[in-house]
């Protein structure tokens, strides 16, 4: 199958014609975060065949590949693209370098449409806000707050502001009249940094809570920034029940919020006929929380946390112009918060009616074959080491290899590891996750290695077997660390200098932002 190269012009283009277009950067995570195209979806080559059923379930929709144009690994992901059934294939010509020389920005870091979404919303809707210091006089004045923190469970565990409570966004309006009983408390909305306080905040302000909403300017790192101490390991959340005399006035608001931003309902009938239909993609996307969707959800639809799916959209979403049918526990209140949202996202959202009691099933993403590797325990591994008849690359993430490995391997990727193994006479014994090494072992065998092992379980398995491993902090170096991204990469981690560089980041995206792609948004003008 010949594989079309794409001009950027008719890149630039074919984004904003309105059909449906996959824009995927197959560069690994580091690569990608230090500069990218706006709306291009991050499944590194490393990981290619996993994330690409997913992300992209229609065999026939338009699919862009882009790399950094010299590397050739866009040409290598349409030909396995080509090979599991992919029709309508083509590679941005030149990557990422000639879309510069055309003069299209390129974007630093990751979940950037959502990352300008949120500075864009605060803009449009003038949300308000309050600073760390702020919150302190309010504290220190005994002023009736209730201080929440947006995102998940397990961010807000790591660290968030003092006497914060977590509650993710999308549930928010959902669980608010159970934690707040008085409308006159005020309530503040706190993230790591900038976009989920923005959103959460307008969230409540759009559903119409009688409640003063703020959100928390820069969140924990504005408040680390201000010389305030951060509370580490809290396990304040969200009630598990909701307070079921106050949900038919949050489902009052709920329709209040459909007809004002025109979200549109659909029935199980409706919603089947599209998952059915060959031209379109359609995505079934549960909103509700971790427990609930463990519980049981529609066959087939996938976890997308309400709040998550609006700051991380291309996680779960890479079709743009695809319809997304979005599903919570059929109150019919944190579906329509999400769509209203991904609506002004640019996206084609709705809600599917009943929720989780509806009727409904989709048929799973296809995973592709991978080559099976005969597998070598802790011993016969040690013993091909120490005879010197084996040689061993761990696949697994580059900052895990620094910390532990088995001494005598060598760290490689997917892109890399067939230049790597050249020569190599031995058996190679690959280490890591099964189906990374599986995928990794695809491009020794294009290159005619076929005496190939697979070792389970990686350092942690090394050390269970009584064996010493080895720390590199240093090694790979940090310019062959592909797959992880150093921007900023410790700003949770006391770096106040990153968390500066990081906040400027964020408050500077607007700026790169031209009127075409900026038109994709649409969010009111006041």
């Amino acid at each position: 199958m010949k594989i079309r190269l794409l001009a950027p012009a008719e890149l630039q283009h074919a984004l904003h014609d309105g059909k449906e277009i996959a824009l995927l950067d197959v560069r690994e995570d580091g690569e990608f975060g230090e500069d990218h195209l706006l709306f291009a979806t991050p499944l590194p080559y490393s990981r290619f065949e996993l994330g690409i059923g997913p992300l992209v379930p229609r065999k026939n929709v338009r699919i862009v590949l882009c790399d950094d144009g010299a590397s050739g690994i866009a040409q290598r992901a349409a030909a396995r693209l080509a090979a599991i059934g992919y029709t309508d294939l083509s590679v941005l010509d030149g990557g990422t370098r000639s879309w510069k020389a055309a003069g299209y920005p390129l974007f630093k870091g990751v979940n950037v449409p959502s990352k300008l979404f949120g500075e864009l919303v605060e803009h449009a809707y003038n949300t308000p806000r309050i600073t760390a210091q702020d919150l302190v006089k309010m504290r220190e004045a005994g002023e009736d707050f209730a201080l929440f923190d947006g995102r998940p469970v397990h961010e807000h565990h790591k660290m968030t502001i003092p006497g914060s409570t977590c509650c993710p966004n999308a549930e928010l309006p959902y669980r608010i009249a159970s934690m707040v009983k008085n409308p006159t408390t005020r309530i503040i909305v706190n993230c790591a940094g900038r976009t989920r306080s923005i959103l959460g905040a307008q969230t409540l302000i759009n559903f119409g809570v009688p409640n003063p909403v703020y959100a928390l300017e820069n969140g924990t790192q504005g408040w680390y920034l201000s010389d305030l101490q951060l509370e580490y390991g809290s396990a304040r959340q969200y009630p598990d029940q909701v307070d079921a005399a106050a949900l038919p006035m949050q489902q009052q608001a709920a329709q209040e919020l459909i007809k004002r931003f025109g979200v549109r309902t659909a029935a199980a009938s409706e919603v089947a006929g599209w998952l059915n239909d060959e031209s379109r993609t359609t995505y079934l996307c549960d909103v509700r929380t971790p427990e609930e969707f463990a519980a049981g959800s529609i066959p087939g639809a996938q976890h997308t946390p309400g709040g998550q799916l609006i700051q991380a959209t291309d996680q779960w979403v890479g079709v743009r112009n695809a319809r997304i049918v979005l599903i919570d526990g059929g109150e019919m209140v944190r579906a329509p918060v999400v769509a209203s949202w991904l609506l002004q996202l640019g996206c084609d959202a709705c809600v599917l009616e009943g929720g989780v009691t509806a009727k409904l099933a989709a048929r799973p993403p296809e995973m592709p074959a991978l080559p099976d590797l005969q597998t070598v325990n802790a011993a016969e591994f040690r013993a091909m080491l120490e005879k010197k008849s084996c040689t061993a690359f761990d696949v697994g993430p580059s900052m895990a290899y620094r910390k532990a490995h088995v001494a005598e391997s060598r760290w490689s990727i997917r892109t890399r590891i067939a230049k790597d193994a050249k020569g190599v006479q031995t058996p190679i014994v690959l280490i890591g996750d099964a189906d990374i090494a599986r995928l990794a072992a695809t491009e020794l065998l294009d290159a005619g290695i076929r005496d190939l092992r697979y070792f389970e379980g990686g350092a942690a398995a090394w050390e269970h077997a009584g064996l010493a491993t080895a720390a590199t902090p240093d090694s790979p170096a940090d310019r062959d660390c592909i797959d992880y991204l150093f921007f900023v990469h410790d700003r949770h981690a006391g770096n106040r200098e990153a968390m500066k560089q990081y906040l400027a980041w964020e408050t500077g995206l607007m700026a790169q932002l031209g009127e075409q792609d900026k038109a994709v948004f649409r969010l009111p003008v006041h």
